[in-house]
């Protein structure tokens, strides 16, 4: 049972996150075989002002 987890930043509309979630649930099954019922796929926001690369906030930017 695959467990995948798509971290991203936030500001992506729910049609994009299904889309992916699908393409994502698509590519997983064809290379493991696994069955489309027992893929799951978490996607999580995270917040600019939460994510700090190279020690600066993506909300600084």
């Amino acid at each position: 049972m695959p467990f995948v987890t798509v971290e991203l930043l936030e500001g992506r509309t729910m049609e994009q996150k299904r889309a992916l979630a699908e393409k994502v649930t698509e590519a997983v099954e064809q290379t493991t075989g696994a069955p489309k019922e027992r893929i799951h796929v978490f996607v999580k926001d995270i917040k600019k002002d939460e994510y700090a690369p190279s020690g600066i906030f993506v909300c600084d930017k």
